[in-house]
């Protein structure tokens, strides 16, 4: 009997501890499915911060009209992200607490239906209703997969994605939409950024070098309110992140090629100049252009004309004396060749003489042995 006491005591206990065991396991993993949840639900809310009307209407710009414009271009740039000045677009690779790159910005502003996408139509963008992109039909095109999100209606449509089905890494480059605007009415030059459009970078069927696939225009001054928000770095040698991407862009921290201009044929610049160093002459032309055109606009002061004279001159000065200098040399050299040119002369003239006084006195001996 004692015994069998023992062992039912040791059975309850055994089973108290594994009850115990149990209950700790789903207390611990009801606490991490909550910790999952709230941390999803957090990132809802950011991704889908209310803006209000009132902050849209602070970022937009106004569109100004011809008639206050005396001279405007559209420029289309290409980014790279692999410069190093452009590398705050593309890190971090993987989604921090407090960072995330651009594109999965906009990719989570599109799945929550917070902003519109414009089709791509190289050099014809039309940034209406008509041409407005469908997410889903985006999505399926470019093999990005997702589910529909709770509340998606069709008339507001809503998707979830992934953090690991975003192809971020594919998105290698941006092309850029610039408008230069002069304003006759403030004299003033002005530059901003119109629409911007992620490129993705796929490789072929058959391998090969990357194919680059435009995939949707979208409008800056939409992105503004939210990219706002987002603090990067820009510097190695500083990691405070100080400024936004909405700064990035306003204050053109980036660098980009030109690789079309607005134009009648509706071509590119590789179209327009197949040979490569007149590509990049025209570039540097088009962009000198831009930089240098307000400046061109207005009348010099007293002060620098008396500056740029004095500058001209310093110069003129200067290539004179290196001139003088370099006549100096040649005409010291050609004396040096003279002396040593007459100095060459006379050493076989001596060596001449010498062979003549001796076949005279040869001779002379010559003739007193015959005579004797």
């Amino acid at each position: 009997m004692r015994q069998i006491k023992k062992y039912a005591i040791i059975a309850a206990m055994a089973l108290s501890i594994g009850a115990s065991a149990m209950a700790q396991e789903s207390s611990s993993s009801s606490v991490m499915r909550r910790g999952r949840a709230d941390r999803n639900r957090q990132k809802e809310q950011q991704a889908g911060a209310q803006i209000t009307d009132r902050m849209q209407q602070f970022f937009a710009q106004p569109e100004q009209s011809e008639a206050d414009m005396s001279w405007m271009r559209v420029i289309y740039r290409h980014l790279d992200l692999n410069n190093d000045k452009n590398a705050p677009l593309y890190f971090p690779e993987e989604p921090t607490a407090d960072q995330e790159s651009l594109f999965r910005i906009i990719m989570k502003l599109l799945a929550n239906n917070q902003v519109e996408a414009y089709e791509y139509l190289d050099g014809r963008e039309v940034f209406t209703e008509q041409y407005r992109v469908k997410v889903k039909d985006m999505l399926d095109r470019f093999h990005v997969l997702y589910t529909e999100a709770k509340g998606s209606t069709e008339k507001n449509p809503k998707f979830t994605i992934e953090e690991s089905d975003v192809p971020a890494n594919e998105v290698l480059s941006y092309y850029l939409l610039e408008r230069w605007e002069f304003d006759s009415r403030s004299n003033r030059m002005k530059t901003r950024v119109e629409a911007i459009c992620p490129v993705l970078h796929r490789a072929g069927d058959f391998g090969g070098e990357p194919i680059k696939y435009p995939m949707f225009w979208i409008k800056f001054d939409a992105l503004r309110p939210y990219l706002t928000q987002q603090y990067i770095f820009v510097d190695d040698d500083n990691n405070l992140p100080k400024y936004t991407y909405d700064d990035f862009f306003q204050l053109s921290m980036y660098e980009g090629e030109i690789y079309k201009t607005r134009n009648l044929k509706n071509k590119s610049m590789m179209q327009l100049y197949p040979d490569p160093d007149d590509l990049k002459r025209a570039q540097d032309s088009i962009q000198n252009r831009l930089d240098t055109f307000e400046d061109k606009l207005w009348v010099p002061s007293r002060e620098e004309v008396i500056a740029a004279r004095e500058a001209r001159e310093k110069a003129a000065a200067g290539d004179t004396t290196k001139i003088e200098a370099r006549d100096e040399k040649p005409a010291k050299e050609a004396k040096d060749n003279n002396r040593t040119s007459r100095g060459s002369k006379r050493k076989p003239a001596k060596v001449k003489e010498s062979k003549v006084k001796e076949s005279s006195s040869n001779t002379a001996v010559r003739s007193v042995r015959r005579r004797k």
